[in-house]
């Protein structure tokens, strides 16, 4: 799963203006009771999106004062152009007339519109600012300025006149920001912050060691989310991977990985465990699954080599077969952890599903049967008509319910890096919290963060302090007494009909894996990516093409093993072995049947050898094969089975040219030669015979005594 990004809200807004959008409000103030400021700015029409002067505006703690107080006003210029801006002077407006609601919110953010009339509340001059520097200025604002603002959310805006931008031809460098100042009483209303924390492994079923080593150094990811929601009372939506990405590595696994998940467990806050992969309960209910899916083992994970062996104290006994002593015998047992200990989240609450949103009261009732009665279900509120009341209930069924738009914009906050950019969302956010407890009428909210794996701890934090509130408890959330609502959203068939594609190819994949000794080794890491594919944070287009992509993995791995073409075989005799070639391209040794028929009755063949093709190589099999003909030319048909029947290629066709006459020429040709060596062997010996006679013969007459021959 990669990080999630909104494709509507602020975010969204921002890279619609892009191409018109220049400066963003940011800063910090103090509020009446002294805390320290935080602000925010909206963007106005810069000329050049290169060459811009940025004008940044903030008032309150994130936009927030209490009635009747005074605040600051600060303003950042950043002259992001390659000239010298000139001094200029900056004014700070103020529209006494309330925002009504989130539209209109939008609207002053977006486009610049509000309705009322905007009256100056502090100016001050601007210094010289050299090419690519900033300055900062502060306004003091008074309370009897402020006159007695009643509780609202109020336009607020900032605007640089007068300053130059060039050397010889000075140019105007006017620009404004807009921002808002929300007027409020101290919080009354119960928020909570739900964070997922979720991580997904670059290409396999399991975080690696070098990824966990990665995230969870100290500057890794899953250490930010961690350090952001240390010491708030957010609850944690935890993907039970992680975990388990960790414990199968057992004293393999990274010590920085180790450490994090003591920290984890040590963490005092609510938490519940999301599907295995954050996979999506909703699209397998709409695929009228039984039951979740789950992981089906995480034996091929394990290496009982990283599980230290377990001494086990037994009693030696005398021959009478009693107890001697006390002193126990060590004996050593390998015990490796189950899967429910390997998924196990401490301290987790049951029972508890926070699906896609695309989701209906059938589907409600299919959780029920999936996990058992009390189940809850969080949803958004765009999904409940905009209900905002944080404990509902639909046709019996328990719901949590997080405020949509609220939630969506901290999401932005938690994703911010640039804390600039930050502080605006902030205020917005501030803003429409204010709108979402009008709404709730006094009852909880409560917030859900979207999927995200790369936030900074800074941002996090920085979004679940602007809206959960101390002394929050998840528990006592779910006690209270909740809201009747109805579900408005529609199914979303795309993903109920990607559940069914993705069973049926892993159903493909079972019968594949029958050439394997253990089929678990290809099954298991198979059904942790198809979880992975459905996870709930995934957005539409990615969506699409995990599962493209999927699929060609799925197609890749069922054509791994396979025979290779082959050219036209020669066969130079009535008997032989013919030559077959098995490739596996798959990590595991394979066992496979190879099929031969042949074509035609002039050549017969064994119909059957059973080869086992070692991993990532090509093995030929040798097809015994006998010729009737001298000549001519047969097809053979080849395909390849598992041990238990499997089909696993279907049927290739090899020719072979049969030359068997050949054969016979050869042997008569070897044969002659063979007689005429011989021949010629035995006349040299005869020659030689009669050579060395004759020798003899004349050296006996040499010798003779001379009286003798007298």
């Amino acid at each position: 799963m990669t990080a999630i990004t909104p494709e509507t809200g602020l975010r969204a807004r921002l890279h619609r203006l892009a191409g018109r959008a220049a400066v963003f409000a940011i800063a910090a103030g103090t509020c009446a009771l002294g805390a320290p400021g935080a602000a925010f700015a909206a963007d106005q029409a810069p000329k050049d999106d290169d060459q811009t002067v940025e004008l940044h505006v903030s008032a309150g703690m994130r936009g927030l004062i209490a009635p009747g107080s005074s605040t600051s006003a600060t303003l950042t210029l950043d002259n992001g152009t390659d000239t010298r801006l000139s001094s200029g002077q900056v004014e700070v407006e103020l529209n006494r007339t309330p925002l009504p609601d989130d539209a209109a919110v939008t609207s002053w953010l977006d486009d610049g519109e509000a309705p009322g009339e905007f009256a100056a509340i502090g100016a001050d001059d601007t210094e010289p600012i050299d090419a690519g520097a900033s300055a900062t200025t502060t306004i003091f604002v008074p309370e009897d300025t402020l006159g007695d603002l009643a509780p609202g959310v109020y336009p607020l805006r900032a605007e640089l006149t007068g300053a130059k931008t060039g050397d010889d031809a000075a140019a105007e460098a006017d620009t404004s920001a807009t921002t808002v100042l929300i007027v409020a009483d101290s919080q009354t209303t119960q928020i909570g912050v739900i964070v997922p924390l979720t991580a997904t492994p670059e290409g396999g079923a399991l975080l690696t060691a070098e990824e966990l080593a990665e995230l969870t150094a100290a500057d890794g990811a899953l250490t930010a989310q961690l350090d952001g929601i240390a010491g708030t009372t957010a609850v944690i939506a935890i993907d039970p991977s992680i975990l388990t990405a960790i414990r199968v590595l057992g004293t393999a696994a990274p010590d920085s990985a180790r450490e994090w998940l003591t920290r984890l467990d040590g963490l005092p806050n609510a938490r519940f465990a999301v599907q295995f992969g954050d996979a999506d309960a909703t699209a397998q209910a709409q695929a009228g699954l039984p039951e979740l899916l789950q992981p089906t083992t995480f034996a091929p994970f394990l290496n009982a080599a990283d599980f230290p062996q377990t001494p086990e104290t037994v009693a030696p006994t005398d021959s009478t077969g009693a107890t001697p002593g006390p002193t126990p015998r060590p004996t050593d047992s390998t015990a490796l952890p189950t899967d429910e200990e390997l998924t196990a989240v401490e301290g987790a609450l049951p029972r508890i599903l926070w699906p896609h949103d695309a989701l209906t009261e059938t589907d409600l009732a299919a959780f029920t049967g999936y996990l058992g009665e009390g189940t809850t279900t969080i949803v958004p509120s765009s999904a409940v008509g905009g209900q905002s009341a944080a404990h509902a209930t639909a046709s019996g069924h328990d719901l949590l319910v997080t405020d949509a738009t609220t939630s969506e914009v901290l999401s932005e906050v938690a994703a911010e890096g640039d804390s600039v950019d930050r502080q605006r969302l902030l205020a917005e956010a501030t803003a429409r919290l204010q709108f979402a407890q009008a709404r709730s009428a006094g009852a909880p909210l409560l917030i859900g963060l979207d999927r995200d794996e790369n936030r900074r701890a800074d941002a996090l934090r920085d979004a679940i302090s602007a809206a959960d509130s101390i002394g929050f408890e998840f528990s006592a959330l779910r006690a209270t007494t909740p809201v009747a609502a109805t579900l408005t959203a529609e199914p979303d068939t795309a993903r109920s009909a990607a559940v069914t594609t993705l069973l049926a190819d892993e159903g493909k994949l079972t019968a594949f894996s029958s050439i394997l000794e253990d089929p678990q080794v290809l099954l298991s890491p198979e059904r942790i990516r198809i979880l992975r594919t459905l996870a709930v944070g995934t957005s539409a287009n990615a969506f699409t093409e995990d599962l493209a992509d999927h699929q060609a993995q799925t197609r890749a791995t069922l054509n791994a093993v396979n025979i290779p073409p082959s050219s036209t075989i020669q066969l130079l005799a009535a008997n032989a072995d013919l030559p077959i070639a098995v490739r596996n391209d798959l990590p595991w040794p394979v066992t496979v049947q190879l099929f031969v028929s042949p074509t035609d009755p002039r050549l017969d063949v064994k119909p059957m050898t059973e080869t086992v093709v070692q991993p990532n190589s090509s093995t030929r099999v040798k097809v015994p094969v006998s010729a009737r003909v001298g000549s001519g030319e047969v097809d053979l048909r080849l395909s390849l089975y598992s041990p238990t029947g499997v089909q696993i290629q279907g049927d290739q066709t090899v020719r072979v040219a049969v030359r068997a006459e050949w054969e016979t020429i050869g042997l008569v040709i070897f044969g002659g030669l063979a007689v005429l060596l011989i021949a010629l062997g035995v006349i040299r010996t005869i020659r030689r015979k009669r050579r060395e006679t004759a020798e003899e013969d004349e050296e006996a007459v040499a010798t003779e005594p001379e009286e003798k021959r007298d």
